[in-house]
């Protein structure tokens, strides 16, 4: 039995108690002290599970090379796709799909997004190309980060999970090398 369950019993046993005959003031100031910490104890239990179902995380993923800028945000699981978004929908020319104009542009998109279907704080894992490519995120990252940061949300961690091979892989370009 809870505290709210055991306090409201003996509410209900002191007025079944007294309702024969005239409530003494020593009953009336019990009866009222416990109903007062009986709405103190259910305006706490209230107050806790309000607090608790209202955060909703997920994890924005941000994959940001020297060519675009994606942002995409899941749940905390990453198997459910809330909203993506990536910088090339937002500008018309090629050149401006990595810039950090386009990146904030589609983190603001999923912002929108991300607020309409209830998200409170989200964890960043930066991506960039990695393997044997670049592992420097392109120049949308850090625009992308700090419009996530700007749009509300509570913010996590911010991890780096681009792809390191431990026995590097062969490069393009033959035994040779790029011939120019």
């Amino acid at each position: 039995m809870s505290e709210t369950e055991s306090v409201t019993e003996e509410v209900k046993e002191t007025v079944s108690e007294t309702s024969s005959e005239a409530p003494t003031e020593s009953v009336k100031k019990s009866a009222e002290s416990s109903g007062e910490a009986a709405a103190e104890i259910s305006k706490k239990v209230s107050t806790q599970t309000k607090k608790a179902g209202e955060e909703k995380w997920g994890i924005a993923h941000i994959y940001s090379s020297y060519n675009n800028t994606i942002v995409h945000l899941t749940d905390l699981t990453g198997a459910e796709t809330a909203a993506i978004s990536s910088g090339g929908v937002h500008v018309t020319a090629d050149r401006y799909e990595s810039s950090p104009f386009a990146a904030m542009k589609a983190s603001n998109a999923v912002v929108n997004v991300a607020k309409a279907k209830g998200f409170t704080g989200l964890h960043i894992k930066v991506r960039a190309v990695g393997g044997v490519g670049s592992r420097v995120p392109g120049p949308g990252a850090q625009a992308a980060i700090r419009a996530l940061a700007r749009g509300g949300f509570k913010i996590g961690r911010i991890d780096d999970v681009t792809p390191i091979p431990h026995d590097t892989t062969r490069r393009k370009g033959g035994k040779r090398g790029r011939r120019v």
